[in-house]
């Protein structure tokens, strides 16, 4: 373990009184041990809040604890939610690595000089962050694309960072307030897969062409064409695409795009890819998404960064999807049932109960107007449910409630108006009729009819093999081998008998031994007590042997 940096970790929480974050009663223990081991941050630096100190201590740190934080502000289920709010201010924004180093990584990556792949490449990277950077470029053939590369050495500081990070959790959990729900260790240990999954760009670059295979002829969304031939694990190359950012509204408006369009198609894409598809991007904050000025009265999307991307586990994407429309209905009592069915909570919930408990939660939110309602924010509320009725929050539905989220405050700062009610009930009801209706039906007997027709030609043999094996005389073989499990089993019975009479007897032996008086005794045992000894002996004997 490199103590310099677990000190400068310690030293640096313990500068910010991360210790606030702790309930009152609890402070006191924990200031003497920060104190202990970091004695010269006595002064502490101020902040305006709790949730302040974090954010701030982790940009103290250095990118890859940024990366932490920004992982921990989509986890209202393991975070307070004035923590989550603070944490997503981070932002993942370094200084750039140097191009000789760039330039190098890059051709030891592809394994060939940069002058027989690209005609040139811009030395000055379009943007850095903290696990790679990325470079403007064209290819000889006058293609221009963008190459992301990993900062060199970046997986040995995230192993590094992250044992430290473990040992800290450790420390944490040990001494934190065990009546907290929040289990550091669970934390790092979804940030570590989180982290590693952003190291392997073969596995962005495959992301990114599923979702374009997906979504082709598409005129809705957009996304950049992979170049396979140059994409290695720590090296990507992607089609370049000029565009609109959607965080930039004035430019938007300045381009005439249809603003409410825009929203509702953002809405519509969000189900599209989940309910269609079952697979979506999982980070669709305003930095990944752009938008296409070549048609503003039906503006394009294009979506970049696929590092994180989800599917919902088998059978749950129509059980979602069930909940969905259920919640659109307002049919609470369904919407209870449906949780029981699918296994999220246990078998013996009540299910008037989670049906009041459903309706506390969504009543309100019909109270509101209209354009008020946020289904996102009704998933976050029943992640806040979960520990009372032990619900099962798998991981891909906090990547989906962090997207749908995005999309959804995105969509009311486009277009203030937008009705995600209106917007989203046709589209997901459609949805469903087309893949679990008629239409759906079809489609799955359509898909199955040459697997079907294949396994019934097969089906005249082998009933001709079943009714062989009961009218047929067993071959002199087949006579041998089933003797042998004959035998096989009534020695294992005999073993059980042999084993049970050995624990009888064994009782016995125990209590005569108890017993035993002035009688005459042969190796301090009576004959009774011999007796039955012996017989326990050849019992457990029988009981072990091994015959062939």
């Amino acid at each position: 373990m490199n103590l310099l940096r677990l000190t400068k970790i310690l030293h640096t929480f313990a500068n910010y009184r991360v210790k606030d974050l702790l309930p009152v009663d609890k402070r006191k223990k924990r200031i003497h041990l920060l104190r202990l081991l970091s004695p010269f941050a006595l002064k502490g630096k101020k902040c305006k809040s709790n949730p302040e100190k974090l954010r701030k201590a982790l940009e103290d740190l250095g990118p890859i604890f940024v990366k932490l934080g920004q992982v921990l502000s989509t986890r209202p289920d393991l975070i307070p939610k004035e923590i989550t709010q603070e944490l997503a201010k981070l932002q993942d924004d370094v200084e750039p690595f140097a191009w000789s180093e760039a330039q190098s990584f890059i051709q030891q990556q592809l394994d060939q000089p940069l002058d027989e792949v690209f005609k040139y490449i811009e030395e000055k990277p379009l943007a850095s962050a903290s696990v790679a950077q990325v470079h403007a470029a064209e290819l000889l053939d006058g293609r221009e694309v963008v190459i992301k590369v990993l900062r060199p050495g970046i997986k040995k500081r995230v192993k590094r960072d992250l044992q430290l990070m473990h040992s800290v959790a450790k420390l944490a959990r040990t001494f934190g307030n065990p009546g907290v729900q929040v289990d550091p260790v669970e934390i790092v240990a979804e940030f570590e897969k989180t982290i590693y999954d952003e190291l392997d760009l073969q596995r962005e670059a495959a992301n990114a062409s599923v979702l374009r295979k997906n979504f082709k002829n598409s005129d809705e969304l957009y996304i950049p064409e992979i170049y396979w031939t140059y994409c290695k694990e720590k090296v990507m190359v992607m089609e370049r695409v000029y565009a609109i950012p959607i965080g930039q509204f004035e430019k938007l408006k300045a381009a005439n795009i249809n603003l409410q369009n825009l929203a509702e198609k953002g809405l519509r894409l969000f189900y599209t890819q989940v309910f269609r598809d079952n697979f979506f991007h999982a980070d669709m904050h305003p930095g990944n998404i752009f938008v296409d000025p070549a048609n503003p009265q039906n503006p394009k999307i294009i979506l970049l960064d696929f590092g994180i991307c989800g599917s919902l586990p088998k059978g749950h994407k129509r059980d979602l999807a069930n909940n969905f429309m259920a919640f659109f209905n307002q049919d609470y009592r369904r919407i209870a049932e449906l949780h029981i069915e699918a296994g999220w909570v246990p078998a013996e919930t009540r299910v008037d109960e989670l049906e009041s408990a459903t309706r506390t939660i969504c009543e309100p939110y019909f109270s509101r107007p209209i354009s008020e309602i946020s289904f996102g924010e009704v998933m976050l509320k029943t992640f806040e449910m979960a520990r009372k009725f032990q619900l099962v929050i798998q991981p891909e539905f906090i990547l989906l409630q962090k997207t749908l989220l995005n999309i959804e405050g995105l969509g009311r700062q486009l277009y203030p108006e937008l009705d995600i009610w209106q917007t989203s009930k046709p589209v997901l009801a459609e949805i469903m009729k087309k893949s679990y209706g008629a239409d759906g039906a079809m489609e799955t007997i359509k898909n199955n009819l040459p697997n079907w027709l294949e396994q019934g030609s097969e089906i005249p043999q082998m009933l001709y093999d079943l009714i062989s094996l009961k009218t047929k005389p067993m071959s002199k073989l087949q006579q041998i081998e089933n003797n042998k499990i004959i035998k096989a089993k009534r020695q294992q019975e005999n073993k059980k008998s042999y084993a049970l009479l050995a624990s009888g007897f064994a009782i016995v032996t125990a209590l005569l031994y108890g017993l035993d008086g002035n009688t005459a005794k042969y190796m301090g045992m009576t004959i009774p007590t011999l007796f039955t000894l012996t017989v326990t002996a050849v019992f457990v004997f029988k009981a072990l042997e091994n015959k062939s």
